[in-house]
């Protein structure tokens, strides 16, 4: 072997131990890049998908919000879907699926909405809604095969990084380059969609050819299981383990404020307090990009003190403190002043990045089910695709009492609260942290 050759397979080595410092698994690294491509396709509607179907069908917003609310529950069962069908055939299968079916019912969705058809656009649509969580939490169940323990929170902060990367952050600023590429307007809306196939056709390649982790393409539950236990072993681990169903609903919290207010805060900005919404857009980006930032610095930190700890006090605690001041600091500060808006964006920021302090949950669940991986992440990822569902129930049912938003933010405080007191029991033998028994009762 020329002394060259060492050199380059040193040089390698270096690269491959500094990649995996970082917390990216080297054998699966290559399906990060496909995720936040595949993301970026699937989020680039995110921003346009209502108007454009009022539009197209000339049906009302709350007919339109029926359609969205179908997409919503399709991603939901989805969700569950890539853990229990990645425990029965692996995850490279799911993602493979995944992406079929977001290709397939994209093209079907995009022809109906040309026709006018509005129940062919409504099932298509709804039907697209299984394929990104296939795709993306089967890759989410692959990084926890192939990652070592010590490094799971990383791996996991890691994946958030590329999937809020794509959806919606990347994708909007597709959007904003393709629009006025095919003519603007309604039409340059229709050409950014049909374009949305490249950067998803795109990811899917470089995660299939550039991830070939052995682990990814063989079941990961025990042989003995038939396929009907498979893929109802989700719900069957959370009904016997309560620190699982602990779990799944820490991980449903999670995010459930971030959705809530999405819907109560657009008003408080754009109108009440006088800043428009331009500037209501502009902070949502800028919360959604620190949120981005710190994704995998938490996922880091719950690998070094705890992913426990983590959660429990920058995720629950962090994020509690954060949301209240998202609301109360833009009802302090000057009606439509400049300095006030970026103050309030300031606030609205450090919720965002205390919320990344839940990256820690997607390792402590496989944790909570070492032996049941796939059904521990099945029920995980259900969370993650059920959080906008609790975020918009808790907002209805504020309303519907009476609260206003001062109200609803408290509601929210107080699912925390809950959260805080749920993480205390969820010990797991963590590398370097061992498991230190919950408090008796």
């Amino acid at each position: 072997m020329s002394s060259t050759t060492t050199r380059d397979d040193a040089l390698s080595t270096v690269r491959e131990t500094r990649l995996e410092r970082m917390g990216i698994p080297r054998t699966v690294a290559w399906g990060y890049l496909g995720v936040l491509l595949f993301m970026t396709g699937v989020g680039v509607d995110s921003n346009f998908i209502t108007p454009h179907l009022v539009a197209a069908l000339g049906s009302p917003e709350a007919t339109v919000a029926t359609i969205i609310t179908a997409y919503s529950l399709t991603v939901l069962v989805g969700s569950y879907l890539s853990g229990a069908l990645s425990d029965l055939i692996g995850p490279r299968k799911v993602m493979i699926l995944g992406f079929a079916v977001w290709v397939v019912f994209h093209a079907v969705f995009l022809v109906a909405l040309d026709s006018g058809s509005f129940w062919l656009t409504a099932a298509s649509y709804a039907m697209r809604g299984f394929g990104y969580p296939l795709f993306a939490f089967g890759f989410l169940v692959w990084v926890n095969v192939a990652t070592r323990p010590e490094r799971n929170g990383a791996a996991v902060g890691w994946f958030y990084v590329a999937f809020t990367g794509g959806l919606p952050t990347l994708g909007s600023l597709f959007a904003i380059g393709a629009i006025p590429t095919f003519g603007g307007g309604f039409a340059g809306e229709t050409g950014a969609m049909w374009a949305s196939l490249l950067p998803v056709a795109i990811g899917f390649t470089v995660a299939m050819l550039g991830v070939r982790d052995p682990r990814g393409s063989r079941r990961i539950a025990p042989a003995g299981d038939s396929a009907s236990a498979v893929m109802l072993s989700g719900l069957a681990l959370t009904v016997r383990s309560p620190k699982v169903l602990m779990g799944f609903l820490v991980r449903l919290i999670n995010t459930a404020p971030q959705y809530g207010m999405f819907i109560v805060l657009p008003a408080i900005i754009a109108d009440d307090r006088g800043w428009g919404q331009s500037r209501w857009l502009t902070m949502t980006v800028l919360v959604y990009a620190t949120n981005i930032g710190v994704n995998a610095l938490f996922g880091w930190i719950g690998d070094k003190i705890g992913w426990q700890r983590t959660v429990k006090w920058f995720g629950v605690f962090g994020s509690s403190l954060g949301l209240l001041a998202w609301w109360y600091v833009p009802q302090l500060v000057p009606y439509g002043s400049d300095w006030g808006f970026w103050v309030a964006t300031a606030a609205g920021c450090v919720f965002g990045c205390l919320l990344a302090g839940f990256v820690p949950m997607g390792a402590i669940m496989p944790a909570l089910a070492p032996e049941r991986k796939g059904a521990a992440m099945a029920m995980y990822t259900t969370a993650a695709g059920g959080a906008a569902f609790l975020g918009s129930a808790v907002v209805a049912l504020g309303y519907a009492v009476g609260f206003g938003g001062q109200g609803i933010v408290w509601m929210f405080v107080v699912l925390y609260a809950a959260a805080f007191v749920m993480v205390g029991r969820l010990t797991v033998d963590q590398p370097g942290h061992p498991a230190v028994p919950a408090p008796s009762r």
